[in-house]
């Protein structure tokens, strides 16, 4: 047989070598004994195609197998529909199969399935076109058995092994007694059947040595382990399913299987999840680039001047800027505390075009902005271009009316030096649990971790001041601050439509990041993650205190002024703790607005004006 013959002058080769020069101490790799064994190799196996195929599936299959390359592909029967005595449907039905096949890089073994051969004429179309309707084969010394499990012709769950075929299959073991494996091909799981004929006997005689069976039929992926080996219902490449997922074994894949001197490695390649190179090219990225930045919705937070709220706007600008029509769903649902008057917008925005959406807020009585619960803005934004799936993308947003805060006018004498002296007061502080993540029940309180701070500017620099409140100072000189006691300092200064909008993306380029932990001297600049990233000029330091710590920072005007292009007006705000206790058994990140990294980012939270 072809594949037998080939085996052996592939045996013979020297395995390809990697040629390095190499060091004799280290190197940057791990060794060079590389997975090219020469008894090892790979092959496919396609399953059901049929049993109410759906169109496109196995042909999408045919590609993706090109893509891969095994050395040769296997399959477990039902290839076409079947079921039928008329001989031109037949011709029809194995001639469009075929067609799919000539498309193959690689040598293809056909199994037959209740579709292909359930009648004296279809077993007659079978023999006509591919002679044998069971046969074996060797390659690299792994005996590969192609049964017929429809020999009877008496449909599903009634498979069968006759006489002929057992003795067959049992010439084969014999002539083949040591092989280090033993792969079977059939289509129905026999071993779940009655009145199997000779089955029993087939098993009887793999029992013995290592084997490992593949069938189809059941459109449901089951493994089970028995009679010494593993057997496989794989589940569709194509045939009726509800495809329901992986959970319920219902899924498109075609299996890859490695064969080791251990036995087959067996990789489910769901094909949803095979792509060629041109799964996203130039111009595809130039479509989507903007989806996945978020540039195409837009949102105006309600930004107030004053601490309470009763009444107002929410501006979306929903754009565009594709070649093709968009469909915009926009969702904006009341709370509790705040009544929206139009909550839907659902509407297709014209290609290059930009849509100004306008919800309205109203409370019954004027409330303190903080202490209002955040609306979830809903996105859906759909395309259908040309020659391409639709292309969806759903967001959620978190907005409220967000007061925007005045910076205090600096003292005199502002010295950064970690002594809280010259600020009188600090006005702002973080304490509430519901800012807490980490270990659950590891924040034990305000005692535990917590901090106040504020701010204050004049011609030179944005002053800060954070007093931390820890229990348990754990740091490191040298240490990382984002793996120790610390904390993080954000400032937004970009202008504020963009600024509002930022979810914690590009630190150190759209946003200054100071993340300092205390020295164990307890003194001095502290502990700074990046220094010579941080905006030119900016200062910090860092005291041990009896309860924590203190940290101060000034960064400048210059820098602010810069960022927005003009002089500034406002920026965005947010302080971040990180508490290690219990020796380092319990983390908790407390913060003073959401994280701007996370789902709970309030678009616009922690804005400050001059």
């Amino acid at each position: 047989m072809l594949l037998s013959c080939l085996a052996l002058p592939l045996l013979a080769q020297e395995p390809a070598k990697i040629i390095i020069k190499t060091d004799e101490t280290v190197n940057p790799w791990n060794h060079l004994q590389v997975n090219n064994r020469a008894e090892t190799f790979q092959f496919a196996i396609v399953t059901d195609r049929t049993g109410g195929h759906r169109e496109g599936v196995f042909e999408d299959g045919v590609t993706k197998l090109n893509l891969l390359q095994p050395e040769f592909v296997m399959s477990v029967g039902d290839l076409i529909e079947g079921y039928t005595r008329n001989e031109d449907q037949i011709d029809r039905e194995w001639e469009e199969f075929t067609g799919f096949i000539s498309r193959l890089q690689m040598p293809f073994f056909y199994v037959p399935g209740n579709h292909d051969y359930i009648n004296e004429v279809m077993a007659r179309k079978w023999k006509e076109r591919f002679g044998r309707d069971y046969y074996h084969f060797v390659y690299k010394d792994v005996l590969f058995l192609c049964v017929n499990s429809e020999e009877r012709m008496t449909g599903a769950g009634r498979g069968y092994i006759g006489d002929a075929q057992h003795d067959y299959i049992a010439q084969a073991l014999r002539d083949n007694p040591q092989v280090k494996w033993t792969l079977l091909f059939m289509h129905q799981p026999l071993w779940n059947q009655t009145n199997t004929g000779r089955w029993a006997d087939v098993e009887a005689l793999l029992a013995s040595r290592k084997h490992t069976v593949f069938v189809g039929h059941n459109h449901q992926y089951v493994k089970y382990e028995r009679n010494n080996g593993k057997y496989f219902i794989l589940a569709t490449t194509g045939g009726g399913s509800r495809l329901r997922g992986p959970q319920f074994g219902e899924f498109d894949h075609v299996v890859w299987i490695t064969m080791t001197p251990d036995g087959p490695i067996m990789a489910n390649l769901l094909l949803e999840g095979i792509w060629d190179e041109n799964i996203n090219t130039e111009k595809q990225a130039a479509f989507t680039q903007p989806l996945i930045e978020g540039r195409a919705v837009r949102v105006e937070p309600l930004i107030l001047d004053k601490p309470e709220f009763q009444g107002g706007e929410v501006i979306v600008r929903v754009t565009n800027d594709s070649d093709v029509p968009m469909r915009a769903r926009l969702d904006l649902s009341s709370t509790a505390q705040i009544w929206v008057q139009n909550t839907r917008f659902d509407e297709v925005i014209a290609p290059n075009s930009v849509e100004l959406v306008t919800f309205r807020l109203r409370t019954g009585k004027p409330v303190k902005a903080d202490a209002l619960t955040a609306l979830a803005l809903k996105t859906t934004l759909s395309y259908s271009p040309e020659n391409r799936p639709l292309l969806e993308i759903q967001s959620e947003y978190q907005l409220r009316p967000e007061y925007r805060r005045p910076v205090s006018k600096a003292p005199a004498l502002v010295a950064v030096d970690g002594d809280p002296a010259e600020w009188k007061n600090l006005r702002y502080t973080a304490t509430d649990p519901a800012q807490a993540q980490g270990s659950p029940f590891a924040h034990k309180g305000a005692a535990d971790g917590s901090f106040t701070f504020d701010l204050a500017a004049d011609d030179q620099f944005v002053y800060m001041c954070v007093a931390v409140t820890d229990d348990e100072v754990s740091v490191t000189d040298g240490n990382n601050p984002l793996s120790q006691d610390g904390i993080g300092i954000q400032l937004d200064a970009r202008p504020a439509t963009e600024s509002t909008n930022s979810n914690g993306e590009g630190y150190m380029k759209n946003y200054a990041l100071i993340l300092i932990s205390p020295l164990e001297s307890g003194t001095g600049a502290g502990n700074v993650f990046m220094p010579e990233a941080l905006p030119p000029g900016t200062q910090t330091a860092c005291r041990r205190t009896a309860t924590g710590y203190v940290v101060e920072a000034a960064i400048p005007i210059a820098y602010l002024d810069k960022m927005q292009g003009k002089t500034w007006e406002s920026f965005r705000f947010n302080i971040g703790m990180s508490d290690i206790d219990n020796q380092g058994a319990h983390t908790t990140v407390i913060s003073w607005q959401p994280d701007w990294r996370s789902a709970a980012n309030i678009l616009g939270s922690g804005m400050f004006r001059k």
